[in-house]
This record gives structure tokens, C-alpha cells and sequence, in this order.
């Protein structure tokens, strides 16, 4: 069934809990047992001391700050994000994990003033407070009226996709999964009878081919496929050859686009035949001002990411919007700051076959032929 173009709108990572919890109207049990840091409150600190005082309490859509604006103005047919945080007052740390993330149910205003369609939850952080906390998290997403992918109370709802109505009786289809080398654990698996998350051991070949047959089982005519992928290292451009194999065996096998992320900074972006795959989109929120080590990557800068699809669900462009994290709030990125991102991200592209450019209102474009 043909209809209109559509504009994705493809997230990547959302940490709302630790210190962006505590700055909300209803901030949950600080306690962390972190090397370091004992009290989510520390990195509301860290964060003042860097950039200057933050309110509180903030009114719930303050995190996103100046991109609810920039998102109303583009309209997407849309919303995904990958939401890493557990949405629950569970105490049940998960053991062998040095960082735990959680937002007080009470806060999930926060969340939906970006008005999301899907939240991801194939990521290493869902279940930091156990199958408590995961239940939970389901249900305040299910009571918010947000779908979800990429986890649930056995394998089969964690594989099913999140469906979003789109014009003309189609729908966005958005299947997550997760790998080990972003840091979930093996047995936070899903399987029969618990649940968990759909983990992909590896990205091969044959496990790409598996994920491509359920889209082909449930996508019909007109449909838009969207796999989004939590995998890789936190840091570093490099894109490695599993990688590019998986997601270019995803594409050949019917999926429109490939949305990766785990990365605290953008990665690199590619048009593979009638497809596109991000192969990292970075943080968008989270409370990371102030951490010092990995300052080359300026993970204190973020994109959005708008996607159109013709009527076909091929790619015909991709918008990147840069905003700065301060005080715990996106703001928009300076000209010299969107200048840095596009060269730097230029770079990392060019292997991959495709380029970005720098749009007069600073906005980044990928460019592909």
C-alpha cells in the first residue's frame, strides 16, 4: 500500500534516573552503589560545578529543553528512543553492575513530554533493579500509553515489534534487540518463562538472517521496518566489519533502516542500497556533565535525528540537529560547536561512502549518492 513520505523521529540514548531523577519534582531513593558515588545527588553537583546552578525542582520537560521546540517545528510521523533507564522504586540492585539507573515512577512526565511512540528497552540498563524493577517499567509504560520493543515477560514479547499507525493503514514496525559488547549481561536474556531482554549473542550473519525473517513474517506492503540495536563500545568511531555485515544482512533482508546505539557520542551513518543504517546515535539526556576522561569525544554535544522515508521506505534524507548539554538541559549547539560535529563526523563517514554537511541554520545533513 502506497502513501505518504514519512519523518522518523530515531533517539539514542535516554538515561532519565541517577542525577536527572533527583532534579524532578519527585525525586526517588538517591542511594548509588557505585565505586565512587554513593548519592545520585553527587552528579547534580558535578554538574553545577561546571556549568552553574539548576533549579529545583525542574518542571518535567526541562531535560529536553530547546528540543521540544525543534521536534513540534519537524513535525515526525514518529517518536523512538532508547530508554535507559528502569522506571521504578525497586531496590533490587542488580549484583556485578558498577552503575544502576532508575527514575521514580512519579516522574515519568518527564518522558512523555517528548511525546515518544516507542521506547526501546534491549539495553544493558533495564533491568539494573531486576525483574521487579522490569515489571514495573512495563506497566508505568503500558499505563503511559507508550509502546514498547526490545524486552518483556518472555522471549516472545521481548522479539515482538512496538507498531505505530501510519497514514493510509500502514505502520512503523520497530523490533530492539541488544549484544553482549554493549554490556548486557547474558542472563538478562529473555527466554520461555522469564523476562528479560531479546539478546542477540553476536552480530552474524545467520543472526541477522533470523531477525530479518521475523520482520519478513510481519511486515506487510507499505510497512516501514525499523531495527534498532544496542551494541558496540561506548567509545570510538570505528565501525567494525561484524557490524557492517549484520546491519547490511538486515537491510538485504527486507528492513528500511538500522538504528544503533550505546555509544556516548555520535557514530558514523550509512546508505547501504534501498536502506539506512546509524550505526550510533549518542546520548540525547543524561547527567554526564562534569565526568572527566573521555573530553576528545565532547559528548556534551548531541543530535536529533529526523529521518524521512519516501513512500517506498527509502531513505531520501537524513537531518541532524546539534544541541549542548548544560545544567541538564539541551540547549542549542554554537556555530563553532556544530562546525567541530560535522567535520568530525564527516570523517567517520567517508569510509562508509557517505558525507555530512552543514546546513546554513547549522543543522548537519548526510549526503550519499
Amino acid at each position: 500500500m502506497r502513501g505518504e513520505a514519512v519523518t522518523l523521529f530515531l533517539c539514542g540514548d535516554v538515561m532519565l534516573g541517577r542525577g536527572v531523577d533527583q532534579i524532578l519534582p519527585h525525586p526517588g531513593d538517591p542511594e548509588l552503589r557505585e565505586a565512587y558515588v554513593r548519592d545520585a545527588r553527587a552528579y547534580v553537583e558535578l554538574a553545577e560545578a561546571v556549568n552553574g546552578p539548576i533549579p529545583r525542582p525542574v518542571d518535567p520537560p526541562w531535560p529536553w529543553g530547546e528540543a521540544l521546540e525543534t521536534l513540534d517545528e519537524a513535525a515526525p510521523d514518529a517518536r523512538v528512543l532508547n530508554l535507559e533507564t528502569g522506571v521504578t522504586r525497586s531496590d533490587d540492585f542488580a549484583p556485578g553492575k558498577g552503575i544502576h539507573y532508575r527514575m521514580d515512577p512519579d516522574n515519568l512526565p518527564c518522558l512523555t513530554a517528548v511525546r515518544p511512540d516507542v521506547c526501546v528497552l534491549a539495553n544493558n540498563h533495564v533491568l539494573d533493579f531486576g525483574r521487579t524493577g522490569l515489571a514495573e517499567t512495563l506497566d508505568a509504560l503500558a499505563d503511559a500509553g507508550v509502546a514498547v520493543a526490545g524486552a518483556g515477560r518472555n522471549a516472545d514479547a521481548a522479539r515482538r515489534p512496538a507498531a505505530v499507525p501510519l497514514d493510509g493503514g500502514r505502520r512503523l514496525l520497530v523490533f530492539a534487540l541488544g549484544t553482549p559488547s554493549s554490556g548486557i549481561p547474558p542472563g538478562w536474556a529473555a527466554t520461555g518463562d522469564r523476562a528479560g531482554v531479546d539478546v542477540v549473542a553476536e552480530p552474524s550473519r545467520a543472526a541477522a538472517e533470523a531477525v530479518a525473517d521475523r520482520v519478513r513474517q510481519i511486515k506487510r506492503p507499505g510497512d516501514v521496518a525499523v531495527v534498532s540495536i544496542h551494541w558496540g563500545p561506548n567509545w570510538g568511531y570505528r565501525v567494525s566489519a561484524d557490524e557492517v555485515r549484520f546491519a547490511h544482512a538486515l537491510i538485504d533482508g527486507g528492513v528500511d533502516v538500522v538504528h544503533g546505539h550505546s555509544s556516548h557520542h555520535p557514530r558514523p551513518l550509512e546508505a547501504y542500497r534501498d536502506g539506512l543504517v546509524l550505526y550510533g546515535c549518542g546520548d540525547l539526556v543524561n547527567d554526564y556533565e562534569g565526568i572527566a576522561g573521555y573530553e576528545r569525544y565532547r559528548d556534551d554535544l548531541r543530535l536529533l535525528y529526523l529521518v524521512r522515508l519516501d513512500p517506498d521506505g527509502r531513505p531520501t534524507g537524513v537531518r541532524m540537529v546539534p544541541f549542548q548539554a548544560r545544567r541538564m538541559r539541551l540547549w542549542h549547539a554554537s556555530d563553532e560547536d556544530s562546525r567541530w560535529l560535522r567535520a568530525v563526523l564527516d570523517r567517520a563517514c567517508r569510509d562508509l561512502g557517505t558525507h555530512v554537511d552543514r546546513e546554513p541554520d547549522g543543522t548537519l545533513a548526510l549526503r550519499w549518492s
